[in-house]
């Protein structure tokens, strides 16, 4: 059976990390079967979660993982024509190449007190005496790259803007459907869940997340996923 690694479940959510959601939303909407197998990324491949064991294959990075979910189990895109297909990809480039970092933002340098609960919802499961240096670690790295990415080098005001710019696309894009590209879930769904519920369904406050559930489309549709899809929670 396929194995998936990501964190542990916390928050009420079905994972903290925008990227493990992604993926155990499209196995839940594509009906594959798969088995959890928590745990941080430290030894991961590329060294980040989520990553897949499926027999011999061993794959990180979602991007790649959905392929081989579309290749060899369930192709979740196959009735969309070329055109729903390129806006699928430019709407996930905006998901997950932005609003992803104006999210991150949000926990790891926003306020201390986001801090401290992402801090312990992440690395609460280590031995204290080592805790706090490898959180310290992972949290200037953290920086580092969402410098490196640009949004970091602006100011917080500018950071949320920003991101209410995505959040307003996205609302836009969605209008009163079910999900983006019709009646039938697909991949751009399972990315905006992810995305979404870890912007404004996790105890994370901001005004990125303010603004997020000032959409009502958008609410209703995380809250129809989390429903449909993870009933278990």
């Amino acid at each position: 059976m396929l194995r998936l690694y990501q964190f542990e479940r916390t928050w009420g959510i079905p994972n903290l990390s925008h990227f493990c959601c992604k993926i155990e939303t499209y196995l839940r909407m594509a009906g594959i079967e798969y088995e959890i197998k928590p745990t941080l990324p430290l030894t991961a491949p590329k060294g980040k979660l989520p990553y897949i064991e499926d027999d011999d294959t061993k794959l990180g990075d979602s991007q790649f993982i959905i392929q081989h979910l579309k290749t060899n189990y369930n192709n979740l895109d196959e009735g969309l024509n070329k055109a729903e297909l390129a806006l699928s990809l430019a709407m996930q480039r905006l998901l997950e190449e932005h609003l992803y970092w104006v999210s991150m933002y949000s926990r790891w340098l926003y306020t201390d007190t986001n801090w401290q609960i992402n801090k312990k919802a992440i690395f609460g499961v280590m031995p204290p005496v080592i805790r706090d240096i490898v959180a310290a670690y992972f949290r200037n790295k953290i920086k580092k790259q969402i410098y490196g990415h640009g949004i970091g080098r602006h100011d917080t005001e500018e950071i949320f803007k920003l991101g209410m710019l995505d959040i307003d696309a996205l609302s836009s894009c969605l209008g009163n459907k079910k999900y983006f590209l019709g009646e039938q879930p697909t991949t751009l769904d399972a990315s905006a869940f992810g995305i979404l519920i870890s912007t404004i369904g996790c105890p994370i406050e901001s005004p990125l997340k303010e603004y997020g559930l000032s959409k009502d489309n958008l609410t209703n549709f995380v809250a129809h996923i989390k429903t449909h899809f993870f009933s278990d929670l």
